[in-house]
């Protein structure tokens, strides 16, 4: 992580669930003035004896933020909060929410609407890492934002890639998060293939282990699916939620994805059944997976 050596700005941060709370810890940590607000307000209770100061009303939580961080579920929730808090006009709005590239454009005519200075920076993560500052962010805004936006991405991140015009971050989180939804599905598909076959689960993540096809994510799921250790880190209806934009994106553009097409409608069915709050994992808990 690079150092900040600039003053720490004030930040107000809308949304503290699993990764907006994190963020905002990390920041109070690291010496900036950080504000918080959340819908259900129990939510955002916890932060305050972590030197974050909780604040019931998301317009007097903006007032005098040099930087207006969203973290919210999807666009009609960042849309509705931003014009609830009305920042002023010139305040740097810095949206790291994963909400689709449709939201995204419309979030942009808002904050030109607005007089808001965007900057569409959603991150590659979960909460652990947002606490440890370890995210990759994919940041894109104007070229004249980015000396007022680093050093907050300096403190959040390992890596900021700048990739462009506002919304091009939104379109490569899209992409990645395309990737993890195949080899999460991928791995629970995988272990219930050689259960079938007679084969124990973990023998196949031995197998796999260390290998040239072996991403460590997806061992790290499948171990903990076999161990039933499903704690939220990536809450699985986040990412159906996600894979869900990444089919109306690409069927927007002509573009067929039968393996993310395939998968939606599964992920919604689990999570329609309870196992949304779980982590992405369980999307192989309904397989069997008993050891021999």
């Amino acid at each position: 992580m690079q150092n900040n050596t600039t003053t720490p700005a004030r930040v107000t941060i809308l949304g503290t669930g699993h990764m907006g709370g994190a963020i905002a810890a990390n920041l109070a940590e690291h010496g900036y003035e950080v504000r918080a607000w959340n819908r259900t307000a129990a939510h955002a209770e916890g932060l305050a004896a972590q030197g974050v100061q909780v604040v019931t009303d998301a317009a007097d939580a903006v007032k005098g933020a040099d930087l207006v961080l969203t973290m919210l579920t999807d666009g009609d929730a960042t849309e509705n909060v931003i014009d609830t808090a009305r920042p002023a006009a010139g305040t740097t709005w810095v949206q790291m929410g994963t909400i689709g590239v449709r939201a995204t454009e419309k979030l942009i005519e808002l904050a030109a609407a607005r007089g808001l200075d965007l900057v569409d920076a959603p991150v590659l993560g979960t909460d652990v890492p947002a606490r440890q500052g370890k995210l990759l962010i994919l940041a894109s805004g104007a070229d004249q934002l980015r000396d007022r936006v680093q050093p907050l991405f300096d403190t959040l991140g390992t890596r900021t890639l700048w990739l462009g015009a506002a919304g091009r971050g939104s379109a490569v989180k899209l992409a990645l998060n395309t990737w993890l939804a195949v080899i999460a599905e991928g791995i629970a598909e995988t272990l219930a293939l050689g259960d079938c076959l007679g084969i124990e689960p973990a023998t196949i993540l031995d197998a796999m282990e260390g290998t040239a096809v072996a991403a460590p994510w997806a061992l790290t799921k499948g171990r903990n699916l076999l161990a039933g250790q499903l704690e939220a880190g990536f809450p699985l209806k986040h990412a159906t939620k996600d894979i869900a934009l990444v089919v109306e994106a690409a069927r927007e553009r002509g573009v067929d994805l039968p393996v993310a097409e395939a998968v939606t409608p599964v992920w919604q069915a689990l999570v329609q059944a309870g196992s949304g709050d779980r982590d992405v994992a369980a999307a192989g808990a309904r397989y069997p997976l008993a050891p021999r």
